[in-house]
């Protein structure tokens, strides 16, 4: 849309009016409950509400701003510079402006961050005095007169360093302009203070005499600090026993173990001993709701969601569906925000020689979209538990501010302003469920994770034992059906039978009762707290305290309240598997204690120990592999190579001096378990050994899709009792620690709580690797990380209305694959981008045939002319009607276009012509990125130490088309007249046709194809769209050519 008369300057020009009634058309569908929108004009500049006649003689008379070239209050969506298909916030149609001033951006934030004050301000300096946005918003609320009270000075600060030129005549910087940009190099770059120091300098004396650049980064934050939102700090006691807040406020000493409150250091000044920062849950929700970039959002889950029974987003799932139901008042207002609660200890300092351990505890807003909520742009630190000890049970006692501010949200509400409605409404907010760890749950939940009811699902219904020092957990014939044969045996198990029911899993209502009336050990870790070797009574069970959480009124009424976390579960499952089928010492489950226990339990002879006259021996399990397939198998996992930025290196990871695996991160068992770990044993150790472990990696490859469905979800449980069972029937009593029982009780969860991916601690982790980066003093960690946070939170909200710095939020993908194309043509619109080292060649007639003939097959708008032709053919009534359809047909559609062009039919275009008339010459890449993926010949790929080149095009299950697997050999660039270009894979195929035996073998989930077979090569071409992404690893079990 021609936009040139916002810069008219006869406004009483027919142009000049005929924009502005275009303006109000566009903007009647964006007006708010009551009629009134946001006005433009040089005066208002978008703060004031107005009805549309007002605003159209506002702009008649003031015109309309100049900068306001995109419609972003009035409907129009900004566009990011590069569009990404997984952060979908800025999509619309409005593209980046260059025209818009740097300044502008600023003023959108600060008149978004403080709306009252704005139109305060512009109301007050404008000769119409308008009431309108005084009656939409203040009669919703009687407390905006306190916000805006609060807001006026924060505002009138941030206006005038807005307002100011950075020097005399700059028309495109600010002051705030530029520290926000500067801030944002800073912190994109992990710039050091001093080293921004000295930048500041060199620019200040770069610019002209007289300029307000600040001189330093501390500078520079005073001027932030209204941008952010802060913390508080509250005083807590040196063993943990209480803190210094409300009726404790001005306490000189520990309320309960009467320890000092102050330490006093050289200068006789009086410092705390332990600092709780607290960072205030509230402003942070209501900024959600502040920017039009994030305020509709956060009702995706009610309007934007697709409800098919399928679960990809919390909103899906029994958890969300109960509580709703349970409060119906809290669901109709989709605008109130379910919370996830995420805590996990970590070492500031990364070292492991120097003990420390820091607790944050963040919360996700579940409203934003699947590709929003768990991204740490919209994670919010709520606190930071200072170490150095952990908290433990303790960490209620840190939860207090944060459960007092989340009781009075759910209670009372909070008065927060909706950018998209331009009014008021009271929000209310909950918490779903926590993340954490596994020693996590327990400080979170109360219920200790350790000793023989160590299972806080089975709670006092679990079965364990002692064996080999320490409490084992067996018992899974009891998820069995009832007359399951597996519960007779008892020479395969453990040497009895089992008839008992699965344990049941108590209600929220049920916990609740169980710690309801019950007097817990004392908080504190005082060394003189009489409760701090008293030891459970009978009736406490394995509880450790009533959870603080039981204070939120619903927290007894939610489905799950703490996720079991699938991250840690699948790496240490993975870890005791690797351990014990490799005979790792230190980590394989098989040791000489786990022998006697067979021996105790009288079951699997052939692995107790013998004498042999000086030695207890311990014979070769089955279960383990020999000392030369031990070998191969490392030299298997040594030769995997990934694509680009799957997964870590493995290859740096294996030993083979040593036979051990060392140095493996939680993702990397997550690959090496769903992915490695199936193709390697099935070669090294006997079926029934490698049967389950295969079954296992299926099992978590499904669980942690982001999609699941229910009937899917019964599967897997039945699964994974089946797994659990063979493992009993295979591996020794010691194999059964905890984190092996846990299994059976994830896809339960799942059924409640839908997908893991919201729900375990991958992101989490991520957010503790970046605070360790904000620690610059380590002799104040928590303070560094603090005053860090605050820093970056309130970049984050400013970035998101940067359009020509780069930022979090239009920063173009790593693979980026040239975003889409103008072209309406199916195979000129091509998404993909050619990569490294372009050449002209001489295509051979013969290949520019092949080619030119495979792209009019797989044209959508050409297929019309394709049947058209083979009728013509067929109506000769010749021989070989699809040789002479093939020969025939370029020519002909080439001048069947051509008439229909002449003929001025609908059916011509410009595009189909220059398809029709062929290709003029090509150009080779070596690769090519397409949909974020990249891709990479052959011949390229195998000196590296990624795996690119794998291509999969996947076959029709309908119509019984078989899958096509092979490697890419040549990119190849079609080029057209008039700048139009197709993209190829020229591939080497691997023979998987299913009528000729050993082309393709299928094991399990598994398929391996012979390498050493070519198929199509006369055909050996595909659209680069067409193509997925595959990489090959060797088949052990198929030999030399099986991949």
């Amino acid at each position: 849309m021609d936009r040139s008369w916002i810069h008219n300057p006869d406004k009483n020009s027919a142009e000049y009016k005929l924009g502005v009634a275009e303006f109000i058309e566009v903007a009647k569908k964006h007006v708010n409950h009551r009629g009134l929108a946001r006005c433009p004009c040089s005066k208002c500049n978008n703060c004031v509400w107005m009805t549309l006649r007002q605003i159209g003689l506002h702009l008649i008379t003031n015109g309309m701003s100049y900068n306001y070239t995109v419609w972003t209050h009035h409907g129009e969506r900004m566009k990011k510079k590069h569009s990404s298909s997984k952060d979908k916030m800025f999509e619309s149609s409005g593209a980046n402006d260059d025209t818009t001033c740097d300044n502008d951006e600023v003023m959108d934030i600060i008149n978004d961050l403080y709306p009252f004050a704005a139109h305060h301000h512009y109301e007050r300096n404008d000769d119409i005095q308008d009431q309108t946005f005084h009656d939409e918003v203040v009669a919703e609320d009687q407390y905006i007169p306190d916000m805006l009270n609060q807001e006026i000075d924060k505002y009138e600060r941030l206006l005038r360093e807005a307002q100011e030129e950075l020097y005399p005549g700059c028309t495109g910087f600010s002051v705030l302009t530029s520290i926000v940009e500067l801030m944002q190099l800073k912190v994109k770059n992990l710039m050091t203070n001093k080293c921004f120091d000295e930048l500041m300098d060199i620019l200040k004396r770069m610019l002209p005499v007289g300029n307000k650049l600040p001189a330093s980064h501390r500078h520079a934050q005073k001027i932030m600090k209204d941008l952010g939102l802060g913390y508080v700090k509250i005083h807590a006691c040196k063993y943990d026993c209480a803190l210094f807040y409300k009726e404790n406020e001005d306490l000189d000493e520990c309320p309960v173990c009467k320890e000092p409150r102050f330490e006093l250091n050289t200068n006789e000044k009086k410092i705390p001993k332990k600092v709780l920062r607290y960072f205030p849950l509230k402003p942070r929700l209501q900024r959600l709701y502040m920017s039009m970039h994030t305020a509709d959002n956060m009702k995706w889950h009610a309007e934007g969601r697709v409800d098919d029974g399928v679960m990809r987003h919390p909103a899906d799932t029994v958890a969300w569906k109960e509580f709703d139901k349970n409060y119906e008042e809290f669901a109709k207002e989709p605008r109130n925000v379910r919370l996830g609660l995420a805590s996990d200890g970590f070492n500031p300092f990364g070292d492991i020689r120097t003990p420390y351990s820091m607790w944050p505890v963040m919360v996700v807003p579940y409203n934003l979209p699947p590709w929003m909520c768990m991204k740490k742009e919209y994670t919010m630190l709520t606190l930071l538990i200072p170490g150095k000890q952990e908290p433990g049970k303790e960490i209620d006692v840190y939860l207090r501010p944060l459960i007092d501010e989340l009781k009075e949200i759910w209670e009372i509400g909070l008065p927060t302003y909706d950018k998209v409605t331009g009014s008021v409404f009271n929000l209310h907010a909950a918490v779903l469920w926590t993340i954490s760890d596994f020693p996590g749950y327990m400080n979170l939940s109360g219920w200790s994770t350790k000793g023989y009811n160590a299972c806080p699902n089975c709670n006092d219904d679990g079965t364990s034992a002692w064996f080999s020092d320490k409490v084992c957990y067996m018992g899974h014939r009891r998820w069995l059906p009832h007359n399951h044969v597996w519960r007779r045996n008892k020479k395969s198990f453990d040497g009895k039978t089992e008839f008992r029911a699965k344990p049941r899993k108590l209600s929220g209502e049920e916990i609740l009762s169980q710690v309801h009336n019950i007097q817990f050990k004392r908080f504190g870790k005082h060394p003189s707290n009489p409760d701090k070797k008293r030891k459970r009574t009978v009736e406490q069970r394995n509880w450790t305290k009533k959870s603080i959480f039981f204070e939120l009124e619903y927290w007894s009424k939610l489905r799950i309240r703490h996720n079991l976390d699938v991250m840690h579960i699948e790496k240490n499952v993975c870890e005791i598997i690797l351990g014990t089928i490799l005979g790792i010492e230190g980590k394989s489950k098989d040791t000489f204690k786990a022998r006697q226990d067979l021996e105790a339990l009288g079951i699997k002879e052939s692995l107790w120990l013998e004498w042999d006259g000086n030695y207890w021996v311990k014979k070769h399990p089955f279960f383990t592999m020999e000392p030369k397939p031990k070998m191969e198998f490392l030299e298997f996992l040594k030769s995997v190579k990934y694509p680009d930025g799957y997964a870590a290196n493995i290859s740096k990871n294996v030993v083979l001096d040593t036979g051990k695996i060392n140095g493996l991160k939680s993702h990397d068992n997550h690959v090496l378990l769903q992915r490695l770990l199936p193709v390697g044993v099935r070669k090294y150790l006997p079926k029934e050994v490698a049967d389950p472990i295969v079954r296992l990696s299926s099992f978590f490859q499904q669980l942690c899709s982001k999609t699941l469905c229910m009937e899917d979800i019964h599967k897997l449980q039945d699964e994974i009792v089946y797994i659990l069972c063979k493992f009993e029937q295979i591996f020794p009593p010691a194999f059964f620690v905890s984190m092996i029982h846990l299994m059976v009780h994830l896809p339960e969860e799942a059924e409640e709580a839908g997908t893991v991916t919201e729900r375990w601690m991958y992101a989490i982790e991520r957010m503790l690797g970046r605070y360790k980066k904000f620690v610059r003093n380590k002799a104040r960690p928590e303070g560094s990380i603090a005053e860090a946070y605050v820093s970056q939170e309130s970049l984050n909200f400013c970035a998101m209305y940067l359009h020509k710095v780069e930022t979090p939020f239009n920063k173009s993908e790593r693979n980026f694959d040239g975003g889409p194309r103008q072209e309406k043509l199916s195979v000129f619109a091509q998404v993909s981008r050619p990569i490294m080292s372009s050449s002209s060649i001489p295509f051979l007639k013969i290949d520019m045939e092949v080619a030119h003939w495979f792209i009019l097959n797989n044209c959508d708008e050409v297929s019309p002319f394709l049947e058209e032709h083979k009728e013509l053919i067929k109506l000769e009534r010749g021989v070989d009607i699809d040789k002479r359809h093939r020969k025939l047909f370029p020519a002909w559609f080439c001048e069947r276009v051509r008439r229909l062009g002449v003929a001025n039919s609908p059916l011509y275009n410009d595009e189909l012509f220059e398809l029709a008339r062929g290709p003029l010459r090509a150009e080779t890449y070596q690769g090519c990125i397409v949909n974020g993926v990249k891709f990479v010949v052959a011949e390229r790929d195998d000196k590296l130490t990624t795996q690119n080149s794998g291509v999969h095009v996947p076959g029709d299950q309908e119509t019984g088309d078989v899958d096509y697997y092979g490697k890419l050999t040549s990119v190849i660039e079609l080029i057209y007249r008039q700048r139009y270009r197709v993209i190829l894979f020229k591939c080497h195929w691997y023979n998987t046709d299913p009528t000729k035996a050993g082309t393709i073998r299928r094991d399990y989930h598994l398929i391996s194809v012979d390498t050493k077979t070519r198929w199509y090569d006369s055909d050996p071409y595909i659209l680069s769209t067409m193509a997925k992404q595959v990489f090959y690893v060797n088949d052990p079990k198929a030999g030399v050519v099986g991949k």
